[in-house]
């Protein structure tokens, strides 16, 4: 029996492995769909949530917090430092994944917050570790993250900072001071400046674009 030519057509595409996959409708751009990170050990891929219906979470649809503390932050940081977009971080971790680049990627966030869910890939150290302003903060904690984390060395009793790695901080969003409170202290360090990337818009943002999320195992 004779095949209709539609059907033709369907099995033709079914054999080259086009019916049947899920085509992605919300991208991040027309060219950039999702990257694949690892997260403990295990592939994660972050894409943006393809459910029309999908809402901010609560966390974040609250649009008035008390300044001081919770101000809106500027663009500029500081003199140096990177401020990136959500693009502009995904490339840097598809280029991550790829081992065309290399960066520490840092949620400032306290661990309440981390809790509740970072981007892939991301490592907890709190602000509070290395401001030396905070009630919690102890030089010896701030000085071993520095040695064994940043990729810092330490000379006669000075830092050296050639080796040190390149770092992403993020927060809770604009009206956050959480990362940058971290970068203020880290080049207050001599950390350099143009060794840091400051992802502004943060967790705020991240929800706001239904980017994927993952809580600590």
């Amino acid at each position: 029996m004779k095949q209709p030519i539609w059907l033709i057509g369907v099995t033709l595409l079914a054999a080259a492995g086009v019916v049947g996959a899920e085509e992605m409708k919300v991208k991040v751009t027309s060219d950039l769909g999702s990257v694949t990170v690892e997260h403990n050990g295990q592939p994660v891929e972050i894409k943006r949530n393809q459910d029309p219906d999908n809402r901010i979470a609560e966390d974040y649809q609250q649009t008035s917090r008390e300044c001081p503390p919770f101000c809106v932050q500027p663009i500029q940081l500081l003199p140096g430092v990177h401020t990136i977009g959500e693009i502009e971080l995904l490339k840097m971790l598809k280029a991550r994944a790829q081992g065309v680049d290399a960066f520490l990627l840092i949620d400032s966030r306290t661990p309440d917050w981390f809790n509740k869910g970072t981007i892939p890939s991301a490592v907890n150290i709190p602000w509070t570790k290395l401001y030396p302003g905070s009630s919690t903060f102890d030089p010896f904690v701030a000085e071993t993250l520095l040695l064994d984390e940043f990729g810092v060395k330490k000379e006669g009793g000075l830092f050296n900072f050639r080796q040190a790695k390149k770092l992403v901080l993020f927060c809770n969003g604009p009206w956050c001071g959480q990362s940058p409170t971290n970068i203020k202290a880290l080049v207050a360090l001599g950390y350099p400046a143009d060794k840091i990337y400051w992802y502004r818009g943060g967790m705020q943002m991240w929800h706001t674009l239904g980017l994927t999320t993952v809580e600590p195992s």
